[in-house]
């Protein structure tokens, strides 16, 4: 399944983030936040450059602080597309601003993003990404999968014989449930 499994174990930029958040569920919101924002800046880019970025755009996006960034305006957008820390795609940047305000009104309408996410949870892959891009900017095939593969709502993050996939599955992986491991 996963190819990530091959070359991010001890690597010094994917070491960490594949043995202890890649597949591994979240419930915080900024967390979750996070994770979808940084998806949708690696599009048509490497995993590792966001990595290497991930500092950046936590400094820039207000600790992902997802009010903080919804509230982001003219200014706030100026600064982002002069920050040569954080890949600077107005798109992106929009989309990120958008995609905050889709999560405020989550809060809402379902109790929050996870609460949003379990709530639809399980759907197949082809109808996350209808959800998705119906729910939030910038959220394709590969960015939507990705993210929630990422969160444990997809299989696929890690190799079966991973150690990475068995302290994942620990956590009670939302597509493992009803299902033996």
């Amino acid at each position: 399944m996963s190819g990530y499994c091959t070359i991010a174990p001890g690597h010094p930029i994917h070491g960490t983030y594949h043995d202890t958040e890649y597949g591994f569920p979240q419930r915080d919101e900024s967390v979750l936040f996070e994770r979808l924002l940084l998806e949708i800046n690696q599009a048509g880019l490497s995993w590792e450059t966001i990595l290497r970025k991930r500092a950046a755009f936590r400094a820039a996006y207000s600790g992902f602080d997802v009010d903080a960034v919804a509230a982001y305006g003219e200014a706030e957008i100026a600064r982002l597309m002069a920050d040569a820390g954080i890949i600077r795609n107005r798109l992106k940047v929009l989309a990120a601003i958008h995609n905050a305000q889709v999560i405020q009104r989550l809060r809402a309408s379902h109790g929050g993003f996870a609460a949003w996410l379990d709530a639809h949870h399980p759907l197949e892959n082809a109808d996350w990404v209808k959800l998705f891009k119906k729910t939030f900017r910038f959220t394709g095939g590969e960015i939507t999968g990705e993210f929630l593969m990422s969160l444990g709502y997809l299989p696929g993050a890690h190799h079966a014989d991973c150690p990475a996939y068995a302290e994942a599955a620990r956590h009670q992986l939302p597509w493992m449930q009803g299902q033996s491991t």
